[in-house]
Formats: C-alpha cells, sequence, structure tokens
C-alpha cells in the first residue's frame, strides 16, 4: 500500500489488493493436499472453460496432486464460444492434465432447454427461431437508485438488434432453462468424479462467490473451492506467477453461456472486475466511499449505489449459500 505521507496513514489503491503469489499458491496448494485427504479422494477433477479462474485453479491442482490426478473436462454446447474450447486445451496442453470433451448439446436439447427458452422469447419476438441469437443484460447500477432491470437483446438473422423489457415470467423462464446448462456440467463431473474417486473442484472467485454468480446444484456445486477467497484481481495476479498464458490473462470475462457475446458486467455485475473489486473490499473493510472512490475512479454517490447493489445481491442470492434446509436437526450426522 501507498503512505499518504501527510496524515502518516495507508492509503486505499489497487496496491492494497497485492498478494505474495508464491506464499498465496504454497497455501492453496497445502489447503487442497489437506482437504483432499479429509475427503479420502485421491484427486480432481474440474470443468476448463478457457477462463481465468478454471486455469489458475488447474496450475494448483497440478502442484497439489500432480498432472496425473487432475482430471478435465470441455463442456461446449450449441452456445458456446469456439475460442473457450481452444484456450481451454491450451491449458490442458500448458500443465499436461488429462482433459476430454464432453459435447452437451445433445443432451440439453434431449430436455428440450433450447427449446423451452426460445418458448419465452417467442413470448416477446413472435419471429425468434433458427438464425436468431439472444442474451439478457441487466441495467448498470451506476445509472439510478432504483432496482437493476433485466432486459432481452435479441439479433435477428440480419444482425439487427432490438432491447426489450422483459415481464418477471419471461425473465425467469429463460435463465430456468438456461441453469439446465451449468446443472448438465455439473452432472457429467461428478460422473467422472465418481468412477475415478476424485473429488470435483469448483472455480468462484470471491466476487462469484460473494454476489452468487452461480447457479445452485449447477456451477455452485462443488467438493473444494479453492480460490473464492481471493478477489478476481488476485487471481489475475496468481495466473502470472503460475504460467497461464498471457491470451488467457488478457481475455475479458465472459458468461459464454448466451448465444450472444456477453460480458459480466452486462449480466450481472455494475463495473469491470477491478473496480468492483476496490469497491467489495472497501465494503468489507469500513473504508469510506470517498477513499473507494479516489481508488475507482467512482464518485461517492456512484461507489454507494454500487455498496447497495452488492447488498441487495447478497440478500437475493443467501439461499444459494445454504444447504437443505430440515425441520429439526439430526443431531448424529450434525
Amino acid at each position: 500500500m501507498n503512505i499518504r505521507p501527510d496524515q502518516n496513514r495507508l492509503v486505499f489503491s489497487a496496491d492494497t489488493l497485492k498478494i505474495d503469489e508464491a506464499a498465496e499458491a504454497d497455501r492453496i496448494v497445502a489447503g487442497l493436499r489437506g482437504q483432499l485427504r479429509s475427503l479420502r479422494k485421491r484427486g480432481l477433477v474440474l470443468g476448463l472453460s478457457g477462463g481465468i479462474d478454471s486455469s489458475v485453479s488447474v496450475a494448483l491442482a497440478v502442484r497439489a496432486v500432480g498432472a496425473k490426478n487432475v482430471f478435465c473436462l470441455f463442456m461446449p454446447e450449441n452456445d458456446s464460444d469456439p475460442e473457450s474450447l481452444r484456450l481451454g486445451r491450451l491449458v490442458a496442453e500448458t500443465f499436461g492434465v488429462e482433459a476430454v470433451v464432453e459435447d452437451i448439446g445433445p443432451t440439453l436439447d434431449a430436455m428440450g432447454c433450447y427449446q423451452r427458452r426460445d418458448a419465452f422469447i417467442r413470448e416477446l419476438v413472435p419471429d425468434y427461431g433458427p438464425g436468431w441469437a439472444s442474451k439478457i443484460v441487466i441495467a448498470n447500477a451506476l445509472e439510478g437508485d432504483g432496482y437493476n432491470i433485466s432486459s432481452l437483446v435479441v439479433q435477428d438473422p440480419e444482425g439487427k438488434q432490438t432491447k426489450l423489457r422483459m415481464p418477471p415470467s419471461v425473465y425467469l423462464g429463460i435463465v430456468a432453462a438456461t441453469n439446465m446448462k451449468q446443472r448438465t456440467r455439473k452432472q457429467i463431473e461428478y460422473y467422472h468424479a465418481d468412477r475415478l474417486n476424485f473429488a470435483v473442484l469448483g472455480t468462484p472467485n470471491r466476487l462469484e462467490y460473494d454476489q452468487g454468480f452461480f447457479v445452485k446444484n449447477g456451477d455452485g456445486a462443488a467438493d473444494i473451492k479453492p480460490i473464492a477467497h481471493l478477489y478476481k484481481s488476485q487471481v489475475y495476479a496468481l495466473a502470472g506467477h503460475l504460467g497461464i498464458a498471457e491470451e488467457i490473462r488478457r481475455r475479458p470475462p465472459t458468461t459464454d453461456t448466451y448465444s450472444l457475446e456477453q460480458t459480466q458486467e452486462e449480466f450481472y455485475f455494475s463495473l469491470p472486475y477491478d473496480r468492483m473489486d476496490l469497491c467489495l473490499f472497501g465494503l468489507n473493510n469500513g473504508l469510506s466511499a470517498d477513499e473507494v472512490g479516489r481508488a475507482a475512479n467512482l464518485g461517492v454517490a456512484q461507489v454507494k449505489r454500487v455498496w447497495a447493489d452488492i447488498a441487495a445481491k447478497r440478500k437475493a442470492t443467501r439461499y444459494l449459500h445454504l444447504g437443505p434446509q430440515l425441520v429439526q436437526p439430526v443431531e448424529e450426522i450434525e
């Protein structure tokens, strides 16, 4: 951190989030080894998307148990960006892990994932069908003090895009159908984990974990989540230390879920990850909105809107972190 000489106190900045990458990697590796002993598992299974979080998780897993005890899955579907598969393969080759492709598109098609989603979209766009593409976007929390309203963006076969407000039933229907993707991937991960006697490794960073940016019993399900305590900017720093390819470290975070290209800020977060990290850290550590604003290049009112959005998401997604609720504890198990 930087010292503010006139007041002899620490100045909050992006440097505040800097970590000792080597020490942090060693700490996570030791934690993984201990957790696997506790679980009585001999290795780790994870889905590899070519994104920064799963790439860092692979590198840490290999350090913990060796490449021969890490099994990776590429799980593309009909809406996936082919670049994700290419970059995922690059990571697998870099760290020498076994990785296989499990195309979940036919499974999702058989379950009606795409058909169910498209039926809800057609409630607003009757012509929606082959050759069209879509995504969900959310209103930016910096633009006002009201609720974040989700909108549907559709693109027709000629490339024209239209943005439409969605009634709750359409929004919930599209999301429910789309969540089949994450839950199907997790089913495949646990199949391979069971046959290998491995544990399933989850890849959320602190921002995603805190804000409920995952699907319950989908990408939120895992036996171990080794980087959930790290802010996303810290994950990027760790990636450089671990030897993750530069093109992966440069790639903007995406959802890779909808048929139209979509950033995480469009879908969920108020700001790019580096500024969201600063806002979240400031809120978590009792810093003033003025201090956070200077570090994140935001006005005080904007910081307060981001904090309000963080609080609202924590409240709305609290159930994602809960296990099954019991009427009465089963004391022998607990």
